[in-house]
């Protein structure tokens, strides 16, 4: 199968955010992550790692400025 886990990095946790991801979108300042069943979810966040052997992505939350 192709889901990955998604993982969101916040002041250095990491916490499993979604699992079953199929799709990962950027819409305007957010990202929209869509699983094997269609739900939705969006998170402020950007691209820190895409491990694929491991069926992982990592997102570091952006900081509010």
């Amino acid at each position: 199968m192709c889901e990955v886990k998604v993982f969101l990095k916040s002041d250095d946790k990491l916490e499993e955010f979604m699992d079953n991801v199929v799709s990962i979108k950027p819409e305007g300042d957010k990202l929209l992550l869509i699983d094997l069943f269609g739900a939705r979810k969006y998170v402020e966040a950007e691209l820190e790692e895409m491990k694929l052997l491991e069926h992982q992505v990592i997102l570091e939350k952006k900081t509010s400025k």
